[in-house]
């Protein structure tokens, strides 16, 4: 073993000292080895924060049985990996046969064999280090795939934003404010990061809208607005229809975040709670930003302002129990929006920006940089 490298652990369990000492004695030159007299002890030892990385496992103990710790450990997600060696005095078939069956990688019968112990802890030891490998490079690989994803979100939601005729850091702000929203509703982490990553593409349809009604600088006339009110379905269009949640949020939120609690939106003219939970989230951060945002055609509205009108819209144009947690998470969006400001300049890497927003326990791991698009006021 390198000398670079800490000693892997094992955790010897017997309720005999004189079998404790003869397996320590057998393994202490090549690992670091824990003990425990009782099932108590022993679970107590896996369970802290740094549990062994091999455990040798008497089963006639009193108090909780070696069979019942094996039981135990091999439902706990978090601890079922360790792989269990069986040391017992109880040799017949059946003994061997039960206790593989509850879970244990080998099964040796007492008197032990020193080299024969040697043997079988060095060759599980190095299959349990080729699987936690494995699950390593699952889990970067996982992660490379979702960043991809991400990736593909904020370039189209780039796209979109080439097709407007408005600047700032809104996608950015109003992305924050949904994940706000979400948290403060009782979503949980990572249903709020998967808001957080597919907000910016709310507006995708745009690029389906032709420029004369876009870019508009007056008000749109009927005709025009017929066109405007396609641009979600357009959106879920370009998206396309997926299994994998990121993308599928993402398509969903695009539809949905232009209908009304009272039915009276579009493009589908739902009501209530037949609007997705994403998409009425996403409505009120995107009418807020909009609100308190200047614009072309508008000025932007005091706080109070906007309060008074999500108050009246409450009921209306949005789910009342959401305004309550927009309310609730409100100073955290004020936060938001005092540090991407426009005035300030395009913040487009939240990932550099990230310490100053969110403290270290509350920052999700891999946060994406998301690139600021516009327009959200039609």
């Amino acid at each position: 073993m390198s000398p670079l490298l800490p000693k892997q652990c094992v955790l010897v369990v017997d309720d005999s000292p004189d079998n404790i000492e003869l397996l320590s004695e057998v393994l202490r030159d090549d690992y670091r080895v824990r003990v425990a007299t009782s099932g108590e002890k022993a679970l107590k030892i896996v369970y802290s924060d740094e549990p062994p990385d091999l455990i040798l496992l008497d089963i006639m103990m009193p108090g909780i049985s070696g069979l019942e710790i094996c039981r135990r450990l091999k439902t706990n997600p978090d601890r079922r990996r360790i792989p269990i060696i069986f040391v017992t005095a109880m040799g017949s078939t059946e003994d061997e046969q039960r206790g593989l069956d509850t879970g244990a990688v080998d099964y040796i019968t007492k008197p032990i064999s020193p080299p024969i112990v040697k043997a079988r802890v060095r060759t599980h030891l190095a299959l349990y280090d080729q699987s936690r490998e494995l699950e390593r490079m699952v889990r970067q690989r996982t992660l490379e795939l979702l960043t991809t994803r991400q990736q593909i979100i904020r370039r189209l939601g780039r796209a979109a934003e080439f097709k407007d005729n408005e600047t700032g850091n809104h996608v950015l702000r109003m992305s924050h404010y949904a994940r706000l929203i979400a948290l403060a509703h009782g979503m949980g982490e990572e249903a709020a990061n998967i808001i957080f990553n597919t907000a910016p593409m709310h507006d995708i349809g745009k690029i389906g809208i032709p420029d004369a009604i876009l870019l508009k600088p007056g008000k749109l006339d009927p005709a025009e607005w017929e066109v405007m009110y396609r641009h979600p379905v357009m959106g879920a269009e370009i998206i396309g229809k997926h299994d994998n949640e990121l993308l599928e949020t993402a398509r969903i939120i695009a539809l949905t975040h232009h209908e009304k609690w009272d039915g009276s939106g579009y493009p589908q003219r739902l009501a209530g709670e037949a609007i997705p939970l994403e998409g009425r989230i996403v409505a009120i951060a995107d009418v807020f930003d909009a609100l308190m945002s200047v614009r072309p055609y508008k000025a932007a509205v005091s706080l109070e302002a906007a309060l008074q009108y999500f108050d009246e819209q409450s009921g209306r144009h949005f789910d009342p129990t959401l305004i309550a947690a927009f309310k609730s998470a409100l100073p955290e969006i004020l936060r938001i929006k005092e540090i991407y400001a426009d005035e300030n300049g395009a913040l487009t890497d939240l990932e550099f920006h990230i310490k100053e927003i969110y403290h270290h326990k509350d920052s999700p791991p891999g946060y994406p940089a998301i690139i600021a698009s516009t327009q959200t006021g039609l």
